[in-house]
């Protein structure tokens, strides 16, 4: 009974970033495209009858562009050294950046590629393993340490022109 309680009590303390099946909160959400730097990608996020976020588009590199990203905006959400990030997801076979900000005035976000499949997936990974990265280029500055976040984001950008489809059931915070 004690080890049944134990694990109770790590759910109890996990944190639902957004959780398509439930939350319909979606003016949280905003695409932003490369449009933003003249580019002509388009992408777009709906919520399937499934309940699940569809983000789909295409990547254009005409015009310098090159990219196509949603972000969701939280309110400042404590982390610590431990936290973890669990996605589940059902990519097209592409990689995928997942993103956060400590705020979201901060010029740099802290980053990891996801691979994906073609299948459901849950993917785990470290906060302190996103690394900082603004405009594409890795930032001579420690992994993420902040004490807090308040947006994370998905981006695709593997330079090249390309159709894409991102499945997002949820996204959680782990301690």
């Amino acid at each position: 009974m004690h080890a049944l309680f134990l694990t109770f009590a790590m759910l109890a303390s996990n944190t639902t970033l957004f959780d398509f099946t439930t939350d319909a909160d979606m003016d949280r959400w905003a695409v932003v495209n490369d449009g933003v730097m003249g580019g002509l990608s388009k992408g777009k996020l709906e919520v399937t009858a499934e309940g699940h976020g569809r983000f789909t588009g295409t990547v254009s590199l005409e015009n310098y562009g090159g990219f196509t990203s949603i972000r969701c905006a939280v309110a400042d959400i404590a982390t610590t050294e431990n936290s973890r990030i669990q996605l589940r997801i059902k990519g097209d076979g592409k990689n995928y950046q997942f993103r956060v900000k400590h705020k979201a005035r901060d010029y740099q976000s802290y980053i990891t590629t996801i691979p994906t499949t073609g299948d459901w997936e849950t993917i785990e990974f470290p906060l302190n393993e996103l690394y900082p990265s603004w405009r594409g280029q890795k930032l001579d500055m420690p992994n993420f340490d902040q004490s807090s976040m308040n947006e994370f984001t998905f981006l695709i950008a593997n330079k090249r022109n390309e159709s894409f489809e991102l499945l997002i059931d949820k996204v959680l915070l782990l301690p």
